[in-house]
């Protein structure tokens, strides 16, 4: 499945391999946010999967709310960057860049596996972390510093919109 210049899966391996390359890629094919949703989509499929040791309601909690994170997070992550700290990108590059940083998470199928799965449970989400920020430092054209604000205050801002939510 091509979309501009890059096939879906050799921009989930660039991001998955953290190329500054590919997110700016991502950042600029406003035709890409289907593909950043599918990555999201087949992520939550494989996490889904992962966790079938959870059981069935687990697993769809997993798949069905990483969607919903995926673009609540994009939101959070494009008001805090763009409108307080003035980084350049829209809602959308946020969208198709942290979309792709999510790549690392198809790993996750493999949670099941004794021993595999936890080591995977601790180090994907890490991975996807370092994605994400590399994801936001490029969409909003920020150093390491403002970067690390950015995500800090979204992923508070997140967390107690969670705690809401949750209640």
């Amino acid at each position: 499945m091509a979309s501009g210049s890059g096939s879906l899966v050799d921009r989930m391996m660039g991001a998955a391999f953290l190329s500054v390359d590919t997110f700016e890629e991502v950042e600029h094919d406003e035709t890409a946010t289907l593909q950043a949703g599918l990555v999201v989509v087949i992520v939550a499929v494989a996490g889904g999967i992962g966790a079938l040791h959870s059981g069935l309601i687990g697993s769809l909690g997993v798949a069905g709310s990483a969607l919903v994170g995926w673009a609540v997070w994009a939101g959070i992550t494009y008001l805090v960057g763009a409108k307080l700290f003035h980084g350049t990108a829209t809602w959308g590059e946020l969208l198709r860049t942290l979309g792709f940083a999510q790549a690392p998470g198809i790993l996750l199928i493999l949670g099941f596996v004794p021993l595999l799965g936890w080591i995977l449970h601790l180090l994907v989400p890490l991975w996807m972390l370092v994605a994400g920020f590399i994801a936001v430092r490029q969409a909003l054209d920020f150093g390491n510093g403002k970067t690390f604000l950015t995500v800090l205050v979204g992923w508070l801002i997140y967390v107690a919109l969670a705690a809401l939510v949750m209640r």
